[in-house]
């Protein structure tokens, strides 16, 4: 992949899809400090400038890498914003519980997604803004997002990216290696990306773009992910009028 072409191409993308917008009309992303979200913001100020692009920060309590958010915005130069999703997620899972509700994993982990995409579009709401989704295509083979969570937003930049081909944009976007080639992690289970899906990026995306997975059952677990979660990417089964 020629990465500066690309980079190139997504920046043009990107300004075209903002044209018929109004001149103030900001890019509403948020910040988790990892490599997609430092990426695509970078992608944003090349095309619109730091001043359109507004970065939201949102700890579920204490996040050990905040530093790494305060640093993105930092250095792209863009105006941030800063709102722990604590209290909500704890008031959330309370009236569940309240409700009897049975609380597993499942809603432990997606709940915190769902609550900064909540604040996300309650922000651009507020700041006449668009929110912009992260995700690479990697992540949306595999399912690894949440609906109505992070595989959500306005427009897309890097959808079609695999991990691979985010760390090459990273590079030649010249940002810090530290931040691009920082190890996966959701954040919110204690697992690195890796450790929760059962492979590597790597050989997930040796078989997107070569067809080619040298371990029987690793392809047996991309292939029954991809297919577990396939209405993540679909759009909603709707009933069509006879």
């Amino acid at each position: 992949m020629d990465a500066v072409k690309e980079i190139d191409n997504i920046v043009k993308w990107i300004q075209d899809w903002f044209s018929d917008k109004r001149p103030e009309t900001k890019a509403v992303i948020g910040i988790s400090g990892g490599k997609d979200s430092t990426i695509v913001a970078a992608l944003l100020v090349k095309a619109l400038g730091p001043e359109r692009v507004l970065g939201i920060m949102m700890p579920n309590g204490v996040q050990a890498d905040i530093g790494d958010s305060h640093r993105v915005v930092e250095i792209l130069g863009i105006p941030s914003k800063t709102t722990n999703i604590k209290r909500s997620y704890d008031a959330e899972i309370e009236e569940l519980q309240d409700a009897k509700v049975n609380i597993n994993d499942n809603v432990r982990i997606n709940l915190p997604p769902r609550i900064r995409m909540t604040k996300l579009y309650a922000v651009a709401a507020g700041e006449d803004g668009f929110v912009i989704n992260t995700c690479n295509a990697s992540e949306e083979y595999v399912g690894y997002s949440t609906k109505f969570g992070d595989n959500t937003g306005d427009m897309s930049p890097c959808m079609n990216y695999t991990v691979t081909e985010m760390l090459q944009l990273g590079d030649a976007l010249g940002l810090p290696y530290d931040l691009v080639h920082k190890t996966p992690a959701d954040g919110l289970c204690g697992k690195t990306d890796e450790d929760n899906l059962g492979f590597t990026y790597a050989v997930l995306d040796r078989y997107l773009m070569e067809g080619v997975c040298d371990d029987p059952e690793v392809l047996k677990l991309i292939e029954r992910k991809h297919k577990l979660n396939l209405h993540k990417v679909v759009p909603i089964p709707r009933y069509m009028r006879k």
